[in-house]
């Protein structure tokens, strides 16, 4: 299967640069996964189908500000240290722009209380720092740190609470999953008084999300990894609905790459926890999702061969044309898809 197959034509005007006014007043294109048939909606109407006992399932993950910029000592030129992973206290694995000058003990400062020094450069560039400061990390990040927004966006954020769902609450990501940037608390709410059960799991984004596959074939592209937390609570309510013959909606494609994940590793959705490098395109699948929320995503991604799996390659570029020509607005901050 080729890359190739997965393009789509996309006006750059379509792609959105600010989030919706409301959050829940963004367009939905509801899809049915076998037929093809949509319905032009708004996603507060994602209500009306939804059924009692149902469970959407949300990556509760939370948006750090993963850009922080510096110097090196006695030099003026901006180094940008960008947080990818923690791999444990102050250790961090980072790029660093420019990276030829930051080499092994090289040392970056960004403030009078936090600095840090370069440990190791990985076989890819990566290089893993080690940071200095005294206080509560988390509190200087928020204080010295940049929202890392997609490459695409090039307006500025007016609120880093735009780029955070409503039920963030563990820091990790490096990139919202941004399916879930559509709910207010008040719809959910709604939601819940329904019947419909909300179950959370985290999925710590990386910045592979964004990274185009550049290989001609599909099969030869090096999967990025992420680690995700799925607890008990979430393991119970998810197999509940499934021995009860009710549906499993999958809040964007970080719960899903969870769910599929643990289900392919166990045999069955547990509590579980490490890290995910599953590559999810046609042919795949899928035995814990039964519906999809979704936004529309970069041509020849692995989002959209992801996409493409839970309905098929034919169907899912049609409805990409359709929103294009109907001008929904597109990638992190645009419209979604529920695929039912």
């Amino acid at each position: 299967m080729k890359t190739e197959d997965f393009n789509y034509y996309l006006p750059e005007e379509l792609i959105a640069q600010h989030p919706s006014d409301k959050r829940d007043n963004a367009r939905m294109l509801v899809l049915d996964r076998k037929t093809g048939e949509r319905e032009d909606k708004v996603f507060y109407d994602i209500i009306d189908y939804l059924n009692p006992g149902d469970v959407l399932v949300m990556n509760d993950t939370r948006v750090i500000p993963a850009r922080l910029f510096g110097h090196r000592e006695g030099k003026e030129e901006s180094i940008e240290v960008f947080l990818l992973n923690n791999i444990e206290g102050k250790k961090w694995e980072v790029l660093v722009r420019p990276g030829k000058k930051m080499k092994i003990g090289s040392q970056v400062i960004f403030s009078d209380d936090l600095s840090c020094e370069v440990i190791d450069i990985k076989e890819d560039g990566n290089r893993v720092i080690e940071f200095d400061y005294e206080g509560v990390f988390g509190e200087i990040l928020d204080r010295l740190g940049n929202m890392p927004l997609p490459p695409y966006i090039k307006e500025k954020l007016k609120d880093p609470e735009d780029y955070q769902t409503v039920y963030s609450k563990n820091p990790g990501s490096v990139a919202a999953p941004t399916a879930g940037l559509h709910f207010t608390k008040e719809l959910l709410e709604r939601i819940e008084a329904k019947g419909v059960k909300l179950a959370f799991l985290t999925l710590n984004v990386g910045l592979g999300t964004f990274r185009p596959v550049n290989e001609e074939e599909i099969t030869d592209h090096k999967m990025h990894s992420e680690f995700y937390t799925l607890n008990q609570e979430t393991a119970d309510i998810i197999n509940s609905a499934h021995q009860n013959g009710k549906r499993v909606i999958a809040v964007g494609t970080t719960s899903v790459r969870t769910l599929e994940s643990i289900y392919e590793k166990c045999g069955e959705i547990r509590a579980d926890s490490g890290w995910t490098e599953i590559f999810i395109y046609p042919g795949f699948e899928y035995k814990a999702v039964d519906c999809l929320i979704t936004n529309f995503h970069l041509p020849k991604s692995t989002l959209i061969m992801l996409v493409a799996a839970f309905t098929s390659r034919e169907i899912i570029l049609d409805a990409y044309k359709y929103a294009v020509e109907e001008k929904y607005r597109f990638f992190s901050f645009g419209d979604c898809m529920f695929i039912k």
